[in-house]
């Protein structure tokens, strides 16, 4: 088979025979100086596309970059297929002078044929002055989304980049490169570099080999990534946190858990940042667990997971994260933990941010919580959002999603169709999903009011079914494209052209209903689709709890509650020291009831011949150890609550949570002086007896019985009152 000088070349320099997908046609558009807009999902080979040419070209190819870390892995790599050491440099704020003389010197002499520059040098006069004077042979512009205040990583410096490049040289072909852009950061990239000519590139953005999961964020989301990395032992994953500080506790749990884990995060000093990547590149540990500051074009083509601690804030930065994962076409697993807090948290951080960038993030933010609720298969969702068609039954990896594997039923919603594109079409395409919502239940708020919405017939049309119904429906009839939504106009609703032919002729529509993660709110079990409980060793350990609750006159779910049960029933522990390793359990509660129940657990394992796990304990950094000796210090000297959470930077919420923590594991917390100042004798007398009497001690269900008498807040106190009174 013979070669095309272009395949000699590349074969020459990198060893490989053939190009990649859309490769080849790239680098012969850049070579003969034309524009080029070229969209590539990450593992796609991007790279190739400008290190190619510039290798092949006379001159010196300029490589806007982000990130130091980038430029770093591309500048060896490239130094790796060369004897010249100066075929290839960085110039950015760390290098000293003699380094920059050096720069420059391999450039003047030819030497040099890609330089990589952040865009604040790309700034300075000197540089710009020094580039005048020599041979360039295009401008390649990595990371292009940064462009787009629309992007997942907008940085402003990156919007004069064209201002730079005329001050240089007017004529220099351009390349812009991103492994993410919908068609609205494609149009401003465009624009903003002044290339409306370019010809767009566009890879299909499907990564079949990858397996996408979301699962209920819970009180045991740590001891479930541990699960998970040990259940994947000796594989390589990156673990993304929103927070510094999440990232090296998780670190810290990890390693304390004979995991070989390292942190990774803009606060750690360049030298330990660069030697952590090291690491990782060569495999002198498994796991980094990072902020999103790593991973920008690292290219460590058998990462096999990729778990998400913390929801990301655009669909952009979810696609981008997880595509780090299978880069070899091999394993990809990629595991979402979701919860709405963390979003209402995300909220929280926009709020001081201008109206505009507000908006933007708010939209963004909405789209990745209808991926993680939707029920629909993830894949098409995603692909959906890039403005890519996907057919689950003849598309690649068309199975590869939790909600293609483990369908939900679909029930019939043609009439709900209808009636949803008939709210549409009634409230003239200006609502957002929520206000179409609320128009359908009929509930007013300031923007339905201002409309009179309340006049038209269909408002509160849809009022026999639930809020989370219809916005399932309108994300499914959004990806089905009888309605659209773009992001730009933050996310209103319209009627596509498909939709208005099946009001005019309806058809049957199959609809299936969305996630309620809502149900996991208090939920602290586990959730683990491949374990399943004994179901007979399960009905054992209730008949002894209600045994042992009926012998101490309390309610059984004080003696240990039904997700702490469900553990044992699949865990098997045996001893004191893995019973209170199970959720809910702690060292007083193990030590009052534990006996009774690990008697029964050892005769059934040993009866039934069962053979237990060996990763029962998942050992914690004593972090969690020390918050909770500080809480009970400072509630038995009787210090205001909110003073004691306000102290340790947590908020309400928090401060009750962790309280419920220490006092479902069977630690006394005598909160007494704080719910008599809350409620009186009599509100009291009628929480115990709901839960002496209860048969769950569901925050919810408790809510629906006092039907608002009481706010959330002041019966999950008094519910950690009475636990501690009674339970311990």
């Amino acid at each position: 088979m013979s070669h095309t000088p272009l395949q000699r070349e590349l074969k020459k320099y990198f060893g490989f025979s053939e190009f990649k997908g859309l490769q080849e046609p790239v680098i012969e558009n850049l070579l003969e100086g034309k524009d080029s807009f070229v969209i590539m999902p990450t593992g796609g080979g991007k790279s190739l596309c400008y290190q190619l040419p510039a290798l092949i070209s006379s001159g010196t190819a300029i490589v806007v970059s982000p990130l130091i870390a980038l430029m770093k892995n591309q500048v060896d790599a490239i130094r790796g297929i060369s004897s010249e050491e100066g075929i290839a440099h960085v110039l950015n704020s760390s290098l000293t002078k003699t380094a920059i003389l050096q720069v420059k010197e391999d450039i003047v002499s030819g030497v040099t044929k890609l330089l990589f520059v952040a865009p604040e040098s790309l700034v300075k006069e000197d540089t710009i002055a020094f580039l005048k004077t020599v041979e360039l042979s295009f401008l390649a512009i990595d990371e292009a989304h940064c462009i787009s205040e629309w992007g997942h990583d907008f940085r402003p410096e990156y919007r004069n980049l064209r201002v730079m490049l005329e001050k240089i040289e007017k004529s220099l072909p351009i390349i812009a490169l991103t492994a993410t852009a919908t068609p609205k950061v494609q149009e401003d990239i465009l624009k903003n570099l002044k290339i409306p000519g370019a010809t767009l590139y566009k890879a299909s953005f499907n990564r079949p080999n990858l397996y996408y999961e979301v699962q209920p964020k819970d009180g045991q989301v740590e001891a479930n990534i541990i699960r998970f990395v040990k259940q994947n032992e000796g594989k390589s994953g990156i673990i993304y946190c929103l927070s510094r500080k999440k990232v090296e506790q998780l670190a810290q749990m990890l390693q304390v858990n004979n995991i070989n884990a390292i942190p990774y995060h803009a606060g750690l000093d360049n030298k330990t940042r660069a030697r952590n990547q090291d690491r990782f590149l060569k495999e002198d540990c498994d796991v980094v667990v990072a902020t999103i500051a790593f991973g920008m074009g690292i290219d460590k083509p058998d990462v096999r997971f990729v778990i998400h601690h913390d929801i990301p804030k655009s669909i952009e930065s979810y696609y981008q994260e997880t595509g780090r994962a299978g880069r070899d076409g091999g394993e990809g697993h990629c595991l979402a933990f979701y919860s709405y807090k963390d979003i209402e948290k995300l909220e929280k951080f926009m709020s001081g941010k201008p109206v505009a960038e507000q908006e933007i993030g708010f939209a963004l933010l909405n789209e990745m919580v209808a991926f993680a609720e939707t029920s629909i298969s993830r894949r098409k969702f995603i692909l959906h959002y890039f403005g890519e068609d996907f057919d689950n039954e003849t598309g690649l990896g068309g199975e590869m999603d939790d909600n293609m594997r483990f369908p939900k039923k679909k029930v019939e919603a043609q009439q709900e169709l209808q009636l949803l594109i008939d709210a549409v079409k009634q409230t003239r395409e200006l609502f957002k999903s929520k206000e179409l919502v609320k128009t359908l239940l009929g509930q007013p708020n300031a923007i339905i009011n201002s409309h009179k919405t309340s006049e038209l017939a269909v408002f509160g049309k849809g009022s026999d079914k639930q809020a989370s119904f219809w916005m399932a429906l309108t994300r499914q009839a959004i990806v089905a494209k009888f309605l659209s939504k773009e992001i730009e106009t933050y996310g209103v609703v319209k009627i596509t052209s498909k939709g208005k032919e099946f009001s005019a002729n309806p058809y049957s529509f199959l609809m299936t209903e969305d996630h309620d993660f809502a149900a996991h709110r208090n939920s602290s079990a586990p959730i683990k689709r491949e374990v399943i409980a004994d179901e007979n060793l399960l009905k054992l350990l209730i008949g002894l709890r209600k045994k042992v609750a009926d012998k101490a006159g309390v309610p059984p779910y004080t003696v240990f509650q039904e997700n702490s049960l469900t553990e044992m029933s699949f865990k098997y522990p045996i001893s004191l020291e893995e019973l209170k390793n199970i959720n809910g359990v702690g060292e007083g509660k193990a030590v009052k009831y534990g006996q009774d129940f690990l008697i029964t657990i050892k005769s059934y394992a040993e009866e039934n011949e069962i053979l237990r796990a060996d990763d029962l304990i998942v050992k914690s950094t004593g972090a969690n150890s020390a918050l909770k000796l500080y809480m009970i210090q400072n509630v038995d000297r009787k210090l205001p609550l909110d003073d004691i959470a306000a102290a340790k930077g947590m908020n309400m919420i928090t401060f009750v949570e962790e309280m419920e923590t220490i006092v479902f594991s069977g630690t006394k917390l005598n909160i007494s002086y704080w719910i008599d100042e809350l409620l009186d004798e009599d509100q009291q007398e009628e929480l115990h007896e709901y839960f002496m009497e209860a048969e769950s001690d569901d925050i919810a269900l408790a809510i629906e019985e006092f039907d608002g008498e009481y706010e959330e807040e002041d019966i999950r106190l008094y519910r950690i009152k009475f636990m501690s009174d009674v339970a311990n």
